[in-house]
C-alpha cells in the first residue's frame, strides 16, 4: 500500500534519506550566485529601492504568503525578464514524486515554476512574512526533485519578503543540491543592508542567462 504525504512535512533528512540527496559546498558547484559582473541600470535600482519601499510598509501588519508573491517576487521576476520568452510562468502547479523502494508518494502545489520548452528553470517557494525559510527549502526541493528532466540543472528561490536563499540541484550518479549563503547569515536581509535587492536580482538575471 503507497503512503501519500505532503511536502510540507518533509525535512532536509527526509529528502537526503529517500533520495539520497547530497549537499554541495564547493564553490565550482554554483557559480551563479557567486557573479557580480552584471551591472544594474539606475532604472532597475529605482524600481527596486520601490520594491523595498513597498514590503517595508507593508510588513509592519501581517503580510501573508500572497501578499510576498505579489509585491516582491512578482516585480523580481518581471525585471530578471522570466516572464518573457523564451520563458514563461505557472502558478500552483501539482507535483507528484514517488520514492522509489518506500511505497511512497509526496504530492505538493509549486508557488511558482519558470519553464524553457519542457525544461523547469526556477522553482519558487514563497512563504508568509516572518517565517523561517528553513521550512521552506525543504519544500522546494522535494519539487525540484519531481523535474521531469534531468538533463540540466535546475534553480529554486525560497523567500519571504524579506530573506532570499537560493538552490541548485543537479543530477550526476545522485543528486546533488547547492544552497546560498543566506542560509547561515543574514547577507539577503533588506532590514539590514540596503542594495540587497540588487544581489538578488544578478543572481536571478544570472540564472536565466546561464540556461539559455
Amino acid at each position: 500500500m503507497t503512503t501519500t504525504i505532503t511536502v510540507e512535512k518533509l525535512t532536509l533528512y527526509d529528502l537526503e534519506k529517500s533520495f539520497n540527496l547530497t549537499l554541495s559546498d564547493h564553490p565550482d558547484f554554483s557559480p551563479e550566485w557567486q557573479n557580480e559582473h552584471l551591472d544594474i541600470e539606475p532604472k532597475e535600482q529605482e524600481q527596486l529601492d520601490r520594491i523595498k519601499t513597498n514590503y517595508l510598509h507593508l510588513s509592519k501588519r501581517l503580510m501573508l504568503e500572497e501578499m510576498v508573491k505579489m509585491i516582491v517576487v512578482s516585480p523580481l521576476l518581471d525585471m530578471a525578464r522570466f516572464y518573457q520568452p523564451p520563458f514563461y510562468s505557472v502558478a500552483e502547479k501539482s507535483i507528484k514524486v514517488a520514492v522509489k523502494d518506500e511505497n511512497l508518494t509526496i504530492h505538493g502545489k509549486i508557488d511558482v515554476l519558470v519553464i524553457q520548452d519542457r525544461f523547469w528553470i526556477l522553482v519558487i517557494e514563497s512563504k508568509q512574512a516572518g517565517v523561517s525559510l528553513q521550512k521552506g527549502i525543504p519544500q522546494a526541493l522535494a519539487y525540484m526533485l519531481a523535474h521531469p528532466n534531468r538533463e540540466q540543472p535546475i534553480y529554486g528561490m525560497v523567500t519571504n519578503g524579506s530573506n532570499f536563499v537560493f538552490l541548485k540541484l543537479a543530477w550526476q550518479d545522485q543528486p546533488i543540491y547547492g544552497i546560498s549563503d543566506e542560509y547561515t547569515s543574514d547577507e539577503y536581509t533588506l532590514m539590514r543592508h540596503e542594495k540587497d535587492l540588487y544581489k538578488i536580482l544578478k543572481i536571478l538575471k544570472t540564472i536565466g542567462i546561464a540556461i539559455t
